[in-house]
Parts: structure tokens; sequence; C-alpha cells
């Protein structure tokens, strides 16, 4: 196992304001193997999407170094695919047709990315087709997002994200705004595409009990501003995972209070008061 995948060193991010610039993220140093499902959790304004962000390349850091396989991330590459809380799918598009886009993109004649030649389009749609059979939506296909739930645009957003077959998947509290059986149901799926996909996935999550069920490796984020990383905590429950089991795991039960005890005892907030 490679286990610089995704090397961050002594990264920092700072951002310009009214009233000078807002330090956000300082001494960041983090390694993420591949195939690794790490979990980043801390309180809001710890910096975890800025620090999900930079991998991505959405931003570059102030300071620092940020290496996906070895390769400077200087920018948004095919090789880092993003799912974000808002599944931000088109809504004049079906299914079929907003995965095929991002398939397109990397893939299609337009796309030099992958250094290959370009697919034809039963290739193309093959790709679109496998994505959408691999979260369950073949049904689906030709519907569009105003005719499927919430849970159903979360997964053509995961579907879109792993069809550009990325060798990182990033996620952004993708199941923070669904109800808690919908979100069960998606973790559970998530963990058998990544089972199946071999993916390596870096999270965004404030939830403890998704952080430990889904991880290799949690993040705890120290309180903004100028956030660094606390501790990182190593899960190792073994997979396949079955959440009714591990509710009664010793093992499961000492990492989840681990991780409240540092965000709840070690990095409570302080109330201000006006």
């Amino acid at each position: 196992m490679n286990e610089k995948f995704i090397d961050i060193q002594q990264v920092a991010q700072s951002f310009k304001t009214k009233t000078g610039p807002f330090l956000a993220l300082r001494d960041i140093n983090l390694t993420v193997a591949k195939g690794e499902f790490v979990t980043l959790i801390g309180h809001s304004g710890c910096g975890k999407s800025t620090l999900l962000n930079l991998i991505a390349g959405l931003t570059l850091p102030t300071q620092g170094l940020l290496l996906c396989a070895n390769r400077e991330i200087a920018g948004p590459g095919p090789e880092r695919a993003v799912v974000f809380q808002n599944h931000s799918l088109l809504p004049w598009l079906t299914c079929f047709e907003n995965v095929y886009l991002g398939v397109e993109r990397v893939f299609g004649a337009g796309s030099k990315s992958t250094g290959a030649a370009a697919e034809s389009k039963a290739q193309l749609k093959a790709r679109t087709d496998a994505a959408l059979a691999l979260v369950g939506l073949s049904a689906a296909a030709h519907k569009r997002p105003n005719e499927i739930s919430g849970g159903m645009k979360q997964r053509v957003g995961i579907a879109r994200a792993l069809a550009m077959e990325p060798k990182v998947l990033l996620m952004d509290e993708p199941f923070g705004a669904l109800d808690a059986l919908t979100r069960a149901k998606l973790q559970d799926e998530l963990l058998d595409i990544v089972a199946r996909t071999q993916s390596t996935v870096v999270m965004v999550t404030h939830d403890v009990d998704e952080a430990v069920l889904l991880s290799d490796k949690i993040v705890m984020m120290t309180n903004g501003p100028a956030a660094t990383i606390g501790e990182v905590l190593r899960v190792d429950l073994p997979r396949p995972r079955n959440r009714v089991e591990l509710a009664d795991s010793a093992q499961y039960l000492q990492y989840r209070k681990a991780v409240i005890d540092f965000l709840y005892t070690r990095q409570g907030h302080v109330e201000k008061v006006a």
C-alpha cells in the first residue's frame, strides 16, 4: 500500500478580508494511502471543507505543498472527483445525461485529460450505464432530478463522480441534507461501492457515527480560526462492516467515545457573550 498516495506537507490557507488576512488552516500535515477511506471531522469553522477544496485543487494553498500520486496538485483534475452536499445536477437533463456529461468531458473527443484516444459514443454510453447500475439507478436513468428523491439525486452525483474513474473521491458532507433513514441506506451503499471499486476517499462529515462506520482513519480538526489537525484516529474495524453488528461492538464504542471526547471535551466550543 502506498502510504503517501495523497501527501499534504506544511499547508496553510489564509483568505483576504476587509479587516486583513484570515488564517483558516495552519501546519497541515497528512498522508492518505491508496484505497484508504479518510474522514475529516470537527466543529463548524474548523476548515474541513477548506482542506477538501485544497485537495480538489479548487483553491491553492497560501503555504505548503499537496501531492497526489507524486504529482503536485495545482488545480482541479479528473483524477480527483468531488461530490458536494448539494447534488449540483442540471435540472433540465435526465439522470443519464447528467452522468454522461461528466463522462464525455473526461473520455470524449474534447478531452485531453486521460492521454488516451477518445472513446466512441457507445463506449461513453456504456460507462454511464455502468455507473448508474453501480448506484442502483438504472431504472431511473431517464428521469429528471425533479422526478426523483433527495437520496436518489445524491446517488446520481456519486455515479457521475465514479464514472470518471477518479483516483480519489472527495465528498463534502454528501448525506448531510438527508433524513436519517436515507442517510443510513446511502452510507451502507457507499461502503459496498468503495469495497468494489477500491476507491481512495476523503470525506467531510459532522457525524461521529458516520465517521466511525465508514473510515479507516478519522482526522480530527481543532477549532478555527488557524485550525490544524488535532489528532488522527485509526479505525481498525474489520470489513465488510455491518451497522447492526457494530452497535454492540465494544471496539466501535471505544472509537466513538474517542471522537466525542476530542470534539466535545478537548475542543468544546465556548459561547461568546456579546
